[in-house]
């Protein structure tokens, strides 16, 4: 599974968010250092579509996609030398797929720290951009050495060569040009910001109606290489506690909707490349995980091994389509279920049914 990590500052509300997605009972409290050690913990992808499907085929069972996310302590200026629990929450970070920054945009004088969201990322990742530094700097080199006699391991070394040289500039990995080849060969070395990003800016119930004015100049900071969204996670994480109904009744009695969560945990699930594929049926309906580019014996491995070693083809349609016509042997009779065979890239939103053998 997939493993997303908050980080941010300590008061950045990464602990009163990963409650509000896990329905967790990780501290949150006015002070530096309250988490300690990562509390991990596993939330749902929101999908209305499996949803109808399982609406559709009376399914007994729904089991909706899941990404996990943990809750990191929170870094201060000074980590990648040690100060605070620096060390340990870095270690932390290199074991996640992709980093979650955790800004804080309000004011609290209970709250110590800037509640500037830019000097705030500003000291993240500096953080992160050194203690990348260090890690190629101990490693390039060593490789380059290696590639003198090992001509296997030149592309590796020139990628750590490009690397240094960004990271030397005090540029995250993920803000640069670094050439498309290069992340691969890095990939073993768990660099801290050579992973995807998003932001999440931590709003105060004052400011719901500025969201757009609050979050502008990060969205402006990041451009196009991060996806921001402003959250007040404070009145989210209270509404989390709440059974389904009341939920709701909170959510849209502030003007939220369905609040901001279910938009995070989709642009969560999708940075990392993560498409949906659905089956559905009276037993169960649902929502299976792929990258996105897979061919449908890969899909069908997700399900079980077996499915992807005997392979033989997948009855498939688009969900919108199975619901149009309201069951699968209505759809096959109006010739909508197509049969894909192993070249079929499998797209978000395929509704399939697999035949293997073993």
């Amino acid at each position: 599974m997939e493993k997303f990590g908050f980080v941010g500052l300590p008061n950045a509300g990464k602990s009163s968010l990963y409650n509000a997605l896990t329905g967790g009972g990780a501290l949150a409290a006015p002070y530096a250092f309250a988490t300690t050690d990562p509390n991990v913990g596993v939330a749902k992808v929101f999908d209305s579509r499996l949803d109808q499907l399982a609406e559709m085929s009376a399914s007994r069972n729904v089991v909706h996609a899941s990404v996990q996310f943990t809750d990191i302590g929170g870094l201060v200026e000074g980590a990648s030398e040690g100060e605070g629990l620096g060390n340990r929450f870095l270690a932390n970070i290199r074991e996640v797929d992709a980093v979650v920054y955790v800004l804080r945009a309000f004011e609290d004088d209970d709250v110590p720290g800037t509640p500037d969201p830019l000097e705030q990322l500003r000291v993240l990742e500096t953080e992160l951009t050194l203690a990348d530094l260090e890690s190629v700097e101990r490693q390039s080199e060593k490789r380059l050495k290696a590639a003198r006699l090992d001509k296997s391991l030149a592309l590796e070394a020139a990628a750590l060569e490009a690397a240094l040289a960004i990271l030397a500039e005090g540029t995250p990995l993920y803000r640069s040009d670094l050439a498309a080849e290069h992340h691969e060969p890095l990939r073993p070395y768990f660099l801290l910001t050579d992973k995807p990003v998003m932001a999440i800016v931590n709003i105060g119930e004052d400011q719901l109606d500025d969201v757009d004015t609050v979050t502008k100049p990060v969205r402006e900071e990041f451009g196009d290489r991060a996806e921001v969204i402003g959250v007040c996670i404070q009145l989210e994480a209270e509404a989390a506690q709440l059974d389904g109904d009341e939920r709701v009744e909170m959510l849209e009695g502030l003007g939220l909707g369905e609040g901001a969560l279910p938009r995070f945990i989709s642009s969560a699930y999708h940075i990392l490349g993560l498409r949906t594929f659905l089956t559905t049926g009276e037993k169960e309906s649902r929502a299976w995980t792929f990258r996105e580019g897979s061919t449908t014996p890969e899909a069908a491995g997700r399900i079980h091994t077996d499915f992807q070693r005997g392979f033989i083809r997948a009855d498939t349609i688009q969900w919108d389509e199975l619901l149009a016509c309201g069951s699968w042997a209505a759809a096959r009779d109006a010739g909508k279920v197509r049969v894909e065979g192993k070249d079929y890239v499998v797209r978000d939103g395929d509704v399939m049914e697999f035949r293997f053998n073993v």
